[in-house]
């Protein structure tokens, strides 16, 4: 198949596609354009991105990214919430037959039917530059709703793509960074500053790659129960990890049941949930199951 060169990602061809249609930024949306051609080909190369995979991308805005993964993959979906934008993703994507351009919400796309139909089921790679207002439901979507997924290679914030990689001991450890850690195994691919962006964000941002676990790398026997507990110990994380959880609405243990299993743990009563590994709280889950 020929496919046109990418010829998006440099601030004078957004700027004159925007002029052509005469676009306006949606804040609600969180629109932030990459306008850096390297932060793009190093997100294609962070992927692993080849003419064997199928890519969703989420929120394709005008295409930018879009045309590089058409041009590396075998087929696209790009999924993007605003109506405003796919009049634009059909005149930068006319050259790419392989671009199929979903208007909806990411959040309420049935991506397991869209596996089995393009991809024969097989694990799909995501990439997206996500909207830091909804970057947490979303990544968390995609794992917990039995998505076949191989890897995610996604821009955000940079403090949360921080947040996902730290261990027990640090401020920036907490319930995501033991979410994230339960599914996937994340590695931090590159720091973006925000003159790559148009418009500038006030912060900036990092390309994180998640690469799902075969299996989780802990043995639990109620996953819904131990990431209770850990939303429990990061909601008072200055507060020791009994008073948390005995404090905690939709936990049903007595502070006597929690005291008796901490001591079977030989755990301190005193300690703290920021000091628990993800290995550990499941120790801690599967004795109360």
């Amino acid at each position: 198949m020929s496919v046109p060169e990418p010829y998006l990602g440099n601030p004078q061809k957004t700027i004159e596609i925007l002029q052509k249609y005469k676009f306006v930024f949606q804040k609600r949306y969180g629109q932030n354009f990459l306008i850096d051609p390297h932060v793009l080909q190093k997100i294609i190369r962070s992927a692993k991105v080849t003419k064997e995979d199928f890519v969703m991308e989420i929120g394709p805005g005008i295409g930018t990214m879009t045309q590089y993964l058409a041009a590396a993959a075998r087929e696209v979906v790009a999924v993007e919430i605003d109506k405003a934008l796919i009049p634009i993703l059909e005149d930068t994507l006319e050259g790419f037959e392989n671009v199929t351009v979903l208007n909806e919400d990411i959040l309420k796309v049935d991506i397991p039917r869209l596996a089995e139909e393009r991809n024969a089921g097989r694990p799909i790679k995501v990439v997206a530059n996500l909207p830091y207002y909804i970057t947490t439901p979303i990544i968390m979507g995609l794992f917990e709703n039995g998505v076949p997924l191989e890897s995610l290679t996604i821009m955000v914030q940079k403090e949360v793509a921080e947040r996902m990689k730290v261990g027990p001991g640090t401020k920036d450890y907490g319930a995501l960074s033991l979410a994230i850690q339960y599914y996937a195994r994340p590695e931090l691919m590159a720091n973006v500053p925000p003159n790559c962006f148009m418009p500038r964000p006030k912060v900036g941002s990092a390309v994180i790659q998640l690469i799902r676990h075969e299996n989780p790398p802990v043995e639990v026997k109620n996953e819904a129960l131990m990431f209770r507990m850990i939303r429990a110990s990061f909601n008072q994380r200055r507060k020791t990890l009994l008073n948390s959880l005995t404090n905690a609405t939709d936990l049903p243990f007595t502070k006597e049941e929690l005291t008796i299993a901490l001591e079977k743990l030989g755990w301190p009563v005193n300690i703290r949930g920021e000091a628990l590994t993800l290995e550990e709280f499941a120790q801690l889950s599967n004795l109360l199951v």
